[in-house]
């Protein structure tokens, strides 16, 4: 049975990429820092087990991988989904936004995907980075977020040339705006009500809608498929058009 670790799965796109994989037969290890949410994804299928607890540091994603294949005996996939998104320009954003956001968008993904390597080459297994449309393009307040997405997206493609050769495949997705509570929460940036603000980002998407968690779900397991073996150091973007 294949092994899929995935981050911030407490919820949002983590949630719906655990319970894509658990329903399509994956043995499926959901870490994030919300125990009881945890255990209401885990609920969804006895195939998910839980792992709750923070990742600021390289030891602690260290403690996770080795309790993955503790638990699992390999890793076939990992998914960097867990993501904070503090709003700021340069002079409102605090050393600690500044640096919280590098720790949780780049510097996580970065120890996990070093740990879990040398079991991702044995299975020649791949890693999916849970990027942002902002990691391509600039956005309006959220300079920290921007910057740790765009590094996300370039270490995607540079750890897809070192580790093509020997069969482990590396790639970045890409949203827009996704109907998650991260989305809601910045419908308190706007002065806007959270269902006006969802519209409204409805209304600017070339095709008028808002992608579900679950849109994001489906392209992470296409990407860990076989169906796309050949598909290595892209950054997708899933956006309605947006980046078109």
């Amino acid at each position: 049975m294949n092994v899929v670790l995935v981050t911030g799965a407490s919820s949002g796109i983590g949630a719906a990429i655990a319970i894509a994989f658990a329903e399509a037969g994956w043995s499926v290890m959901a870490a994030g820092r919300d125990e009881g949410r945890l255990e209401e994804v885990a609920d969804v299928s006895e195939n998910i087990s839980t792992w709750a607890g923070s990742l600021e540091e390289a030891e602690d994603c260290d403690e996770l991988v080795a309790d993955t294949i503790d638990e699992f005996g390999s890793i076939d996939c990992l998914v960097n989904s867990a993501g904070i998104l503090p709003r700021g320009n340069a002079q409102e954003t605090s050393d600690d936004a500044w640096r919280d956001t590098m720790t949780v968008n780049l510097d996580v993904p970065f120890y996990l995907s070093r740990a879990a390597m040398p079991h991702l080459l044995k299975t020649e297994g791949s890693i999916i980075n849970i990027a942002s449309n902002w990691g391509l393009e600039g956005g309006e307040r959220a300079v920290a977020y921007c910057a740790s997405k765009g590094g996300l997206v370039l270490m995607t493609r540079a750890m897809a040339l070192d580790h093509a050769a020997a069969g482990l495949r590396v790639n970045a997705i890409c949203p827009g705006g996704v109907d998650t509570p991260m989305l809601a929460s910045a419908a308190e940036d706007s002065d806007m009500d959270v269902d006006s603000f969802l519209a409204m980002v409805a209304e600017e998407s070339p095709n008028r809608r808002i992608a579900s968690p679950e849109d994001i779900a489906a392209l992470a397991f296409f990407l860990a498929s076989d169906a796309a073996r050949h598909i290595t150091g892209t950054a997708i973007p899933i956006d309605g058009g947006l980046m078109a």
